[in-house]
């Protein structure tokens, strides 16, 4: 559904999703409609953003659109939308081209974000290093037997989808912008991943650490809740799903390796990561600039840190518990 209004949204004429237009409530920084496009692997963060936010500003409305990368920043160059998430800042020209239409433009790192490698626990591969992925990516490697002792067949690989961040991280920090190799399939979503792993032994998933958490708690919870573990300053323990093995991993030219946890994430031990930016082309007194500037405060923070993945600013009161 998210991705069919997106479509609609993005439509050439239709501007009935921007901050403003006819029939539409005055938009405020606490009211009103905006819409956000989103990296769809950073789901899990922004649901939680979103239902704090409105919680506190019950005339608040986020229209979010979970989208590939690409498309979230085609929509702010198109002007369907004033806000997205994404991997990346704005490069010189995207910049100049907002800007060259009066647009107001603020970015910020909000998050560093791991990505997780999952297996079926199963197999009995305890470790990876990122030259031994690098090699599963490009074909070199293809089978478990090649990797460490195993009874295990073909590797098979799984991503979201092929347009997913997680995809272009891999092939432009570990590949040089090379191909993937004919073993590396694409699912629809990452719960796809999730439950291609739990099922084959021979897979491994690449996913965004938020989707691996051991019971789902951040998921699960009402408004109330959440609203109440942020008020609280509640301390995060970092413990994964069961259903999966999560791999240490180590860094070219390291011998030790480590789990994503977020303590090694900000100690930059754990060596597949990437940054988190809110990026937004509204006006200030908007609702869009008031959501934007709610994510990037010490509350928003405190949501991301909730999630698993490590914010930006906020600094962790203790460390993540490590196994």
């Amino acid at each position: 559904m998210a991705a069919t209004l997106f479509a609609v949204c993005t439509g050439a004429g239709l501007i009935s999703c921007s901050d403003s237009g006819a029939g539409k409530p005055t938009s405020t920084s606490s009211s009103g409609i905006a819409t956000i496009a989103c990296d769809a692997s950073f789901e899990n963060i922004l649901s939680q953003e979103i239902d704090v936010f409105e919680y506190i500003y019950p005339q608040a409305s986020i229209i979010p659109y979970y989208v590939d990368e690409s498309a979230a920043f085609d929509s702010l160059l198109n002007f369907s939308t004033k806000m997205i998430i994404a991997t990346r800042p704005l490069n010189d020209k995207e910049l100049s081209y907002l800007k060259s239409h009066d647009k107001i433009v603020r970015q910020s790192q909000i998050a560093v974000d791991a990505l997780a490698l999952i297996v079926n626990p199963e197999n009995p591969i305890e470790q990876m290093s990122k030259q031994e992925l690098r090699e599963i990516l490009t074909g070199k490697v293809t089978r478990w037997d090649e990797v460490s002792p195993s009874k295990l067949g073909e590797i098979s690989v799984v991503f979201d989808h092929q347009g997913s961040s997680a995809a272009h991280y891999m092939r432009d920090s570990l590949l040089n912008g090379g191909k993937f190799a004919s073993n590396v399939y694409a699912q629809k979503t990452h719960q796809a991943v999730f439950d291609a792993v739990a099922k084959n032994k021979n897979a491994i998933g690449i996913i965004g650490v938020s989707w691996i958490s051991s019971d789902m708690t951040e998921r699960t919870r009402t408004r109330e809740e959440m609203v109440k573990a942020v008020e609280e300053n509640e301390n995060v323990e970092n413990t994964f799903s069961s259903a999966v093995k999560v791999l240490p991993v180590s860094a070219d030219d390291e011998v030790r390796a480590y789990k994503p946890y977020q303590a090694y994430i900000f100690e930059g031990k754990y060596p597949l990561y990437r940054q988190v930016y809110m990026i937004t082309a509204a006006a200030g007194g908007t609702l869009t600039h008031g959501f934007y500037t709610f994510v990037t405060s010490y509350r928003g923070q405190k949501i991301i840190q909730l999630t698993g993945v490590l914010p930006r600013v906020v600094q962790l009161a203790t460390a993540a518990q490590v196994n």
